[in-house]
């Protein structure tokens, strides 16, 4: 089995899937529409060709991909969806290299720019992480009412930054700004991933409801005692 169709039968496991009829003529209704509107469309157009490979593929591989389908890969982080989370002990460690900055400051220490969320306004604090040679750094987090809301950002597309261990129900896929995102409704638990892949466990810590996507090549993930719909109202109005 290639990375391709592996991956591909672990999404089949995180998506419900309408009728293959109704999505057919949903994408050829839409096929014309803007851009914009055009990628919502994305969703389904996956949704049915994940249908289609479940339905072709022989029971064999079927049993492999229920193996591997606790793990999902998403934006530069990692959900472990395969056991309930275990509470990690003691006070977390900062994350590598972490220290406060202005928020122009810490523009200027980005290789990406900073996007604020409008329903939030201006961080109440800045953190960036995780230095390289050059001086530029992987991770800022913005904080909110007294740190318990926050907002970190980071270029996520290729290697893995954030591992979560969660419990499957509290999992699932949502839309910011009409492109894939995931809800994790619950507490998890929460580590650090460093450049080489190694997971530091003692970053570790009990982490709130989150909200991930991406947009723009940048990696969010947005934490803190939110429902959904207030969760995505503040992602979707980023600017």
């Amino acid at each position: 089995m290639d990375d391709l169709e592996r991956e591909l039968r672990d999404l089949a496991a995180w998506l419900d899937t309408p009728d293959a009829s109704d999505v057919t003529d949903d994408v050829r209704a839409r096929l014309a529409a803007p851009a914009r509107r055009r990628r919502r469309w994305r969703y389904y157009l996956a949704v049915a060709l994940v249908a289609v490979l479940v339905a072709v593929l022989p029971p064999g591989r079927a049993a492999l991909a229920d193996a591997v389908a606790g793990l999902l890969r998403f934006s530069g982080i990692i959900i472990d969806t395969s056991s309930a989370p275990v509470p990690p002990t003691g006070s977390p460690s900062p994350l590598p290299s972490q220290r406060p900055a202005s928020l122009h400051e810490a523009q200027g220490m980005l290789r990406f720019p900073i996007r604020l969320p409008a329903k939030l306004g201006p961080p109440e604090q800045v953190l960036v992480a995780d230095v390289d040679g050059t001086g530029a750094y992987r991770v800022v987090t913005l904080l909110y009412r007294g740190g318990a809301l926050r907002l970190d950002a980071f270029d996520g597309r290729l290697d893995p930054v954030f591992q979560k261990q969660a419990a499957g129900p509290g999992v699932e896929w949502v839309q910011v700004d009409g492109g894939f995102a995931v809800w994790i409704g619950g507490p998890h638990a929460l580590a650090y991933v460093d450049r080489a892949g190694t997971v530091h466990v003692e970053t570790a810590r009990l982490a709130a409801s989150t909200l991930i996507w991406e947009e723009a090549g940048v990696s969010y993930r947005l934490e803190g005692d939110l429902t959904k719909g207030e969760a995505i109202e503040i992602a979707n109005s980023l600017s």
